[in-house]
């Protein structure tokens, strides 16, 4: 995956916080066994920490070290192709130029959402969250939540291959949690059931497949800085990381690896197959319209 090196990054779509302190110094999510629990049920959930019992209420408050980190080294698209949290700020730039043009192609009028970059632990609009509960998207502040240690855990933990587009897959997950929050459909999920037909697997599948329509059209999309497309290149290697990042983190891989069995009916997410299989129907469609997983 490569982005254009001249073009202009626009950092004010991501926010760094990267060293916040959050007051009272009590971790609602820690480490080991409730930490792995917590990651496993949070893993792209899409809703945040206080809809899984997760939450404390504290906010964050960052640092003045951590607020200009990403503001002053993430600067162009040669700033994106050599370093982990830029590539973050260019993959965001590139999916909501994307997701602007395309619902206001189809009447919709798209309201950006910023992604926040954060280490340890964060207070959001659904409550505080350590990292454990890995990347999620908040509907209660429209904004989109990364340690970029967990890129990582993606790869030592789950088993991932991992790679510039697992990364970008990632996030072109959370952003279509932000277009069903724009759309109407994230609401669906909130009925608390599980297993492999709930709707919680569906609204995870249709996520998988809008960012595979993103990455469809990520060569073709123009930035607004350079009129060119600011993602020049994404190879098949790229794709198969990306569909290899959809398997890690299928919950019958997830189930296999961390409890030595799978249970369907306690499936939120899809499994591995169907992870891959929605990914790559966005991804050979291109067509949103093509993503009705509540069919």
């Amino acid at each position: 995956m490569q982005f254009d090196d001249d073009a202009d990054l626009d950092t004010s779509e991501v926010r760094d916080v990267r060293g916040s302190r959050i007051p009272g110094g009590r971790a609602t999510i820690g480490g080991g066994i409730a930490g792995l629990v917590a990651l496993l049920l949070g893993l792209f959930f899409g809703v945040g920490p206080d809809e899984l019992g997760l939450s404390s209420g504290d906010q964050a408050r960052p640092t003045a070290s951590s607020l200009r980190q990403v503001q002053q080294s993430c600067r162009t698209g040669r700033d994106a192709n050599t370093r982990d949290d830029c590539r973050i700020v260019a993959v965001v730039n590139s999916v909501q130029d994307y997701w602007t043009r395309e619902l206001q192609r189809r009447g919709t009028r798209y309201t950006g959402s910023s992604t926040v970059l954060f280490s340890g632990r964060i207070g959001t609009a659904c409550g505080a969250a350590s990292a454990a509960v890995g990347p999620f998207y908040c509907p209660g502040d429209r904004k989109v939540y990364l340690d970029l240690g967990f890129f990582d855990e993606l790869r030592e933990k789950f088993g991932a291959a991992g790679g510039p587009f697992a990364q970008a897959y990632v996030v072109a997950h959370e952003y279509g949690h932000h277009v069903q929050d724009l759309t109407g459909v994230l609401g669906r999920s909130r009925d608390g059931l599980t297993g492999e037909n709930s709707a919680s697997v569906r609204t995870e599948l249709q996520a998988d497949c809008y960012a595979g329509v993103w990455a469809r059209h990520a060569t073709s999309t123009p930035d607004e800085s350079t009129g060119r497309p600011l993602v020049t290149s994404l190879t098949a290697a790229d794709i198969s990381d990306g569909l290899d990042a959809a398997a890690a983190v299928g919950d019958d891989r997830i189930q296999e690896r961390f409890q030595g069995r799978v249970t369907p009916e306690t499936w939120t997410h899809g499994s591995a197959r169907q992870r891959q299989q929605w990914f790559q129907q966005g991804y050979r469609t291109g067509d949103m319209s093509r993503c009705d997983t509540f069919r």
